[in-house]
């Protein structure tokens, strides 16, 4: 545990909650931004503890706070952060001031209770990468779910019911297999602790059960094809701040679960399942490219992107090495930075337009010169250019499947060459295309704009040319979980055991 004077964790989660009560005392519109501005500046300021305390090099959980919680029941207020949360958090607390700036603008309409949704969901993803405890997990887990529903249904485009119901029910249905996944944990396991059931080894037959409940519910937040189709119908209705926190926050709660869960408490199952998970992972990465290739809806492109290269993440999980395991965090980390980047601009450009479509984007270069400029080096990043954050976790990742079997790398080129040529594609047409109206009126980016676009562009570049700090962050805690992976798995007896077999002479008898 680190010597800080105050639960930093604990701060990190409930600040920004308290503060959006503060919200309903402000009157005034832009008081209410400027408020919610620098609740997230000081809620930033308030994770400097976690960069100066952390202890690079270790796999244990830090910054732990352990309090009975419903001591009848097992429940406990378990909180902790080792070097694969650590960056997940950095993260969300990051992206809630660029959410406010790039909607400084862009929301004119309940302006008090848009705000009111940053922050509690601010709080309830802080809450989901840090709870160690499968119920406190699950209620941040389930708490995410409200404020987001709200900021595509309210605040949404012209289909924003269709999309902010579909969203909804796809997720509540992984949330009740996650359920009943946490439930068996604590019949078989006897507590709700996660770092205790860890050190435990489970049969197969209940490993193989309780991966497929828990793969359902991480795939379908993901997502992963084929249970991706929400995520484009939710990433074109929501709103500028509620697409950036869907890619650059939302979408990694299913790769973290990935990572917390199926491979640390059913190492045995997940090994049996890796074949069927790479195998969904290269189809999510060519699909998600080939279909992002012939969209003229800028915002599907990258919301199609993101399902191509989130199927890198989960590709570089399911490969149980440790270069693999390093690129899949690399890119949950560089997607939310890059496609959140991306969603931004598109927010920006649409203040200007008011169209998405790329045909009533085009010629940008000429009157937009630094909005193009920050655009090229998001797309270059997108498809993975050297020198950009995206290129480090992507290049692992295709080590670490060459490592494992040269045909998986093999098949993961094509994603890569498609992934170019939907970014080339929209970038050219942007930056050169013939307009189709007049331009001259519009304005380069102004200060704001400035600001929140500035701060994803150093990480783009900074990740890119100088990772080692971010290595020595996670290598302790995916060292450690892929030799756990490996051990835990060896001690499961698969071959004597039918799963499949087991459950239907469980039916069987249940019916006679």
């Amino acid at each position: 545990m680190q010597e800080v004077s105050y639960p930093v964790l604990t701060s990190l989660i409930f600040f920004p909650l308290l503060a959006a009560f503060g919200l309903f005392f402000i009157r005034n519109a832009t008081a209410v931004r400027i408020f919610t501005l620098a609740v997230s500046v000081i809620e930033a300021m308030l994770s400097i503890p976690a960069f100066l305390y952390f202890k690079l090099g270790s796999a244990e959980f830090q910054f732990v706070e352990r309090i009975p919680w419903v001591p009848k029941w097992g429940l406990e207020y378990y909180l902790g952060m080792d070097g694969i949360s650590f960056l997940m958090v950095v993260l969300t607390v990051a992206v809630l001031p660029l959410c406010v700036l790039c909607s400084w603008t862009y929301i004119k309409s309940r302006v008090k209770e848009f705000h009111f949704c940053l922050l509690f969901m601010t709080s309830a993803c802080v809450g989901v990468f840090t709870a160690l405890d499968l119920v406190l997990f699950y209620v941040f887990w389930e708490a995410m779910l409200v404020p987001m529903y709200l900021l595509i249904a309210v605040w949404g485009g012209p289909e924003k019911r269709y999309a902010s119901l579909k969203f909804f029910l796809y997720t509540l249905a992984g949330s009740a297999l996650l359920l009943v996944a946490i439930v068996a944990f604590r019949i078989a396991g006897g507590t709700f602790a996660i770092p205790e059931l860890m050190e435990q080894t489970f049969s197969f037959n209940f490993q193989f059960w309780a991966f497929l409940a828990l793969a359902l519910a991480f795939a379908i937040k993901v997502p992963m094809f084929p249970f991706h189709t929400w995520l484009p119908a939710a990433h074109v209705q929501a709103p500028t701040a509620g697409s950036v926190i869907l890619a650059s926050v939302l979408l990694k709660m299913g790769t973290y679960g990935f990572l917390r869960f199926n491979l640390p408490l059913t190492p045995a199952a997940s090994e049996y399942f890796a074949p069927m998970m790479i195998a969904i992972s290269i189809a999510s990465i060519i699909y998600g490219g080939v279909v992002a290739l012939g969209q003229n809806d800028i915002k599907k492109i990258i919301a199609y992107s993101s399902v191509g290269h989130m199927g890198f993440v989960t590709l570089g999980i399911f490969l149980f090495n440790l270069r693999g395991l390093e690129g899949a965090l690399f890119q949950m980390l560089n997607h939310g930075i890059t496609t959140g980047g991306l969603f931004m601009m598109i927010g920006a450009i649409y203040e200007r337009s008011h169209s998405r479509e790329l045909d009533d984007n085009l010629g940008l270069g000429k009157y937009l010169p630094a909005y193009m400029g920050f655009w090229g080096l998001f797309a270059l990043s997108s498809f993975g250019f050297p020198g950009t954050n995206s290129f480090v976790g992507e290049i692992l990742v295709f080590v670490g499947a060459f490592e494992e079997n040269v045909w998986i790398g093999a098949l993961m080129v094509p994603g890569a060459m498609v992934a170019a040529a939907y970014m080339l594609r929209v970038s050219l047409k942007m930056a050169w295309g013939r307009p189709s109206t007049w331009r001259q009126g519009w304005k380069d980016l102004d200060f704001r704009e400035w600001a929140y676009l500035v701060v994803p562009a150093v990480f783009v570049i900074y990740i890119g040319l100088a990772p080692g700090i971010l290595f020595k962050v996670m290598d302790s805690s995916l060292a450690k979980l892929e030799r756990d992976v490996h051990s835990k798995a060896k001690m499961v007896s698969v071959e004597d055991q039918k799963p499949l077999e087991t459950a239907w002479n469980s039916i069987r008898n249940i019916v006679k």
